[in-house]
């Protein structure tokens, strides 16, 4: 994110998911890249059918959290 690795070390290794973009790939201005939480299996922006998101389209945001249960919580 912004030039900085995030540690993931829940990935044991790469999954791209229903990804049919090219890589490397440059988000365009004013949109969001949006990943699942299952990215082996998840269709999301990695796929044209989805893509980038923009700022109008977002139109909730994830407070509370159910699943997994030894996370049950607010989120931060």
């Amino acid at each position: 994110v912004n030039g900085i690795a995030l540690d993931e070390p829940y990935l044991a290794e790469k999954a791209l998911g229903e990804s049919n973009i090219e890589y490397p790939y440059q988000v365009p201005d004013a949109r969001w890249f949006l990943m699942g939480d299952s990215r082996a299996v998840s269709i999301d922006s990695r796929n044209t059918s989805v893509g980038c998101v923009a700022q109008e389209q977002i139109v909730g945001k994830i407070v509370f959290r159910v699943w997994p249960l030894n996370t049950f919580g607010p989120v931060q």
